[in-house]
């Protein structure tokens, strides 16, 4: 198991996961607010955003050229850009980051599409560990419906559909996202992420996620 060190910088970063649908992205922009009303810095990064390979993955998906391991490779590259540029000096600063997705989401979607497991893990292995990193937990079912009834088609990639399981875009992201789950079920006492039910209310959710927060934030004062 690789091991990633606690960060010995000032601020806090605090991350969250789940499957496409689990409502994580809803959580993290209210915690933000939030955060930000109460008079605290805050910096926030998302998944595949860096400006350095942001085109190329556009490009790339477009004509369908991507392999598991390409892609893969092309993800931890923006992973290292916005860790260098937008997650490490905010916290030097003592600033609070929010990232919705980390290494994690990596390692979930990398392995269930065949990267070996030992392999991705290594690749992150920069990676600052999270002050706090909450695993938003929706069932399979749940997380499925809000996806397929929000979008009227579902792109090739975020469906699966180069890994060959079906012809069906809607079955085929329901595997994927099987996998991706069961990646993340696997990851809970290895990584110590932090379970948020992801089926009860949202301000439920808020409540427990803040909770959480303002006990690491204490140390910040």
């Amino acid at each position: 198991m690789i091991s990633y060190g606690q960060h010995r910088f000032p601020g806090k970063l605090f991350i969250v996961e789940g499957t496409d649908g689990s409502g994580k992205s809803t959580q993290l922009a209210l915690l933000h607010q939030w955060l930000r009303s109460e008079g605290h810095t805050v910096f926030f990064s998302e998944w595949n955003s860096s400006p350095l390979v942001k085109d190329t993955s556009r490009r790339a998906k477009k004509r369908r050229l991507f392999t598991p391991t390409t892609f893969s490779l092309l993800h931890a590259t923006d992973f290292a850009d916005r860790t260098e540029r937008d997650i490490i000096p905010p916290l030097k600063a003592g600033a609070i980051v929010l990232a919705d997705r980390y290494i994690y989401t990596a390692f979930a979607r990398d392995v269930a599409r065949g990267c070996d497991r030992a392999w991705v893990r290594e690749m992150y292995r920069f990676a600052v560990r999270p002050t706090v990193a909450f695993f938003f937990r929706a069932p399979l079912d749940v997380a499925i419906d809000r996806i397929v009834s929000g979008r009227p088609v579902l792109k090739h990639y975020e469906a699966g559909m180069d890994m060959g399981w079906t012809d069906d875009p809607e079955e085929s992201f329901t595997i994927f996202q099987g996998k991706i789950l069961e990646e993340y079920d696997r990851m809970v006492e290895e990584f110590d992420l932090t379970v948020i039910e992801a089926t009860r209310s949202i301000e439920e959710q808020q409540r427990e996620m803040r909770g959480i927060v303002s006990r690491h934030l204490k140390e910040l004062k």
